[in-house]
């Protein structure tokens, strides 16, 4: 049976058990469970908290786990990255009183407090840096402004607490995480590529909706080519003389537009539908 570690609790935890639904796995109904088992696909998911993910399937106690990608780099464990799941998404900055330090590579030799010393140890090994990595559970943006620490780097969203501590964002990002799958590079049981498969499906179909249109045959080129599809199209002839019925995935993000530019070509009964799920 496929052991799965998922978040117990936190923003990942609700968006990764409903991407679990919608792949057709069954998920715990009390939010104090902390095992569900969905004995018709063999599978055994466990609820943790998402700081010890990363550290339950490097010892391969547990066969994968959803959990953040700053998670991952901050234990240092041995698992990787299996499937980026587009949802959970944090950018790590550093940040400073202004005027005293001005880019990444001035961070060498300072004091830095942060709650992710990993994510921060794995940037300094990257980019030959040394510095004294001061390691907070919580409200690091104080850090400076009681003389524990020269900078801090931590997830920004809006900059405002930064703002309200009197600290300005320097440099590229950190790292820029988001919730994905985790496995081990040297195991891959039963089951695994049937749960990718199943999850990539719904990125798809949440990135995509069913577009249908009538449109007359003489127009079908230049309207085929506003809505390409995956592989192609599907083209059905009509009742009426000339026209035919035509059926593509589009991108959710640009489907309004390309929906105006249909109709400014002379395509009617313009149709949207919501993908519930795909394979591709």
């Amino acid at each position: 049976m496929l052991r799965i570690a998922i978040p117990n609790k936190g923003t990942l935890s609700q968006p990764a058990s409903q991407m679990l639904r919608d792949a057709g796995y069954r998920q715990r109904t009390d939010p104090k469970d902390l095992i569900c088992r969905d004995e018709p696909n063999n599978v055994e998911f466990f609820y943790l908290r998402p700081r010890d993910i990363a550290t339950y399937v490097g010892t391969g106690d547990l066969d994968l786990g959803i959990t953040g990608r700053d998670l991952l780099v901050d234990s240092g464990v041995a698992a990787s990255e299996v499937l980026d799941l587009a949802f959970g998404g944090a950018t790590f900055r550093w940040a400073a009183p202004p005027g005293t330090i001005t880019s990444a590579d001035e961070v060498g030799g300072r004091r830095i407090a942060t709650a992710y010393p990993g994510v921060v140890e794995r940037y300094l090994a990257e980019h030959n840096l040394k510095a004294d990595v001061v390691r907070l559970d919580g409200a690091v943006e104080n850090a400076v402004r009681l003389g524990v620490a020269d900078l801090i780097a931590d997830v920004v969203e809006t900059g405002a607490t930064l703002r309200q501590a009197g600290l300005v964002t320097l440099g590229e990002p950190l790292l820029r995480s988001s919730a994905i799958i985790i496995g081990r590079p040297d195991h891959t049981p039963a089951g695994v590529s049937q749960l990718i498969r199943r999850l990539q499906g719904v990125l798809v179909a949440r990135s995509y909706v069913m577009l249908a249109y009538d449109v007359r045959a003489d127009l079908l080129e230049n309207a085929t080519a506003l809505t390409p599809g995956i592989e192609s199209p599907t083209v059905s002839p009509l009742h009426r003389e000339g026209w035919v019925a035509v059926q593509a995935m589009v991108q959710r993000a640009s489907v309004h537009q390309v929906m105006d530019e249909l109709y400014e070509l002379g395509a009617r009964a313009i149709l949207v539908t919501d993908i519930a799920n795909c394979r591709l």
